[in-house]
């Protein structure tokens, strides 16, 4: 078979048969939508991990010390290819977690976290925005106070997508109070099914609730799960919303299908009937769906560049949220345009999961939030990329417990 980059050499196709074969016998249920709710996603997700943890397609290109199958980036690519003909539940290796271990976990972390993500031992959420730190992160209040080899945590955290079925999470922390804003911070991997964590879900305007309030109230952090030094949180973290950043945004609804990508809303043009013709008649409609395409492959050529650049060892560079600014407005202005262009009310009518285009109109604002809201994300372009004086940041040098409003009731 030929990809896009690839012609499969005999041994490729020899792994391709093996694991259609396999997806064929294992994920047949899989093959349409619908075989999952957002009820059972947690339940389906571990079961169908550990399947293909068992079979060695969990983790291919991992190494089996960190809990992979010690296989080959191009057999990872593969079973992509061919998984991607099937409507799969996420997989439990949070891709945000393993950011950070990988980056900052000792060996012995990657050995145990590793394995635990790999073979779907447990769902995962995030832990870090809160009521009074959101853009602003490192305001947060949420406190870890040493205990031995221990931490114990009270506070709040908000937005934590799917944490009402988290086994486990990855938290951002306050453990000292003393040091400036940025330095006082730690990162954590913490046991969602302790007691003293409550959780509570919120209401969206999709009728889900994917996401949580989450209490901590006297809550156990291990030390030997702390990723990272002592006060290095910070770092840890913005490496993860670094990997988080060039995924947001591209997601156009929870399908492998994406109702906004150019190809579709091109077809769709083409099949929106008007008295004299269809939409793409319309000089209006083509010049959108030119600029969606342009947008669509200058994502699409700059996360190539990127990747590259990368791979040779460069870090990420400055201009890296240009990619989630463009990738989240697109979406969601997509979505709108597909719901103009079809002359659908979506917005009065009753969510419908099996109709993606009203789903994800929807559920599009979140990708203009998620991993920083685009003010946040232009403040980075301008002061980082472009060399634009900062913002005043009066609290910048000032120990927390000494910033007015930062410091926790008694």
């Amino acid at each position: 078979m030929t990809t896009t980059e690839h012609q499969d050499t005999a041994e490729d196709a020899a792994y391709r048969a093996k694991a259609r074969a396999w997806l064929a016998a294992n994920a047949a249920e899989y093959r349409s939508p619908g075989a999952f709710t957002d009820a059972t996603r947690a339940a389906h997700s571990k079961a169908y991990t550990r399947k293909k943890w068992d079979a060695g397609y969990s983790g291919i290109h991992v190494p089996e010390s960190e809990g992979g199958a010690g296989g080959t980036k191009r057999q990872a690519e593969i079973f992509a290819e061919e998984e991607s003909g099937y409507q799969v539940p996420p997989t439990t290796a949070h891709h945000l977690a393993m950011t950070a271990y990988q980056h900052y976990g000792t060996p012995e972390q990657k050995a145990r976290w590793g394995k635990i993500m790999w073979s779907g031992a447990g769902a995962w959420t995030q832990l870090f925005s809160e009521p009074s730190a959101g853009s602003d992160l490192a305001a947060l209040r949420t406190k870890a106070v040493k205990d031995g080899d221990k931490y114990i945590v009270n506070g709040q955290k908000i937005w934590s997508t799917y944490a009402h079925d988290a086994d486990y999470g990855f938290i951002i922390v306050r453990t000292d109070y003393k040091a400036v804003k940025h330095k006082g911070l730690s990162f954590f991997f913490i046991n969602m099914r302790q007691p003293g964590i409550t959780v509570r879900p919120i209401a969206q305007m999709t009728g889900d609730s994917d996401f949580n309030e989450v209490f901590f109230e006297d809550a156990i952090l291990e030390e030997k799960d702390r990723i990272g030094a002592e006060g290095q949180g910070w770092a840890v973290a913005m490496t993860v919303l670094g990997a988080e950043r060039t995924g947001a945004g591209t997601a156009g609804a929870r399908s492998g299908d994406n109702p906004v990508s150019t190809a579709n809303l091109l077809r769709a043009a083409r099949n929106a009937r008007r008295d004299d013709g269809v939409a793409l008649d319309s000089a209006a409609v083509r010049a959108q769906l030119a600029r969606f395409y342009v947008d669509e492959q200058g994502v699409k050529n700059f996360g190539v560049r990127m990747a590259a650049q990368m791979a040779a060892g460069a870090p990420p560079p400055a201009s890296m949220p240009v990619m989630k600014l463009t990738s989240a407005t697109r979406n969601q202005l997509a979505f709108a345009f597909l719901q103009d262009m079809e002359e659908s009310g979506g917005i009065v009518q009753k969510p419908d999961k099996t109709e993606d285009k009203y789903f994800g109109y929807l559920y599009s604002p979140i990708w203009r939030i998620a991993g920083g809201a685009d003010q946040v994300l232009r403040n980075q372009l301008s002061e980082r990329a472009l060399g634009m004086p900062a913002d005043i940041r009066p609290d910048k040098d000032v120990p927390f417990d000494q910033v007015p409003f930062s410091a926790p009731k008694a």
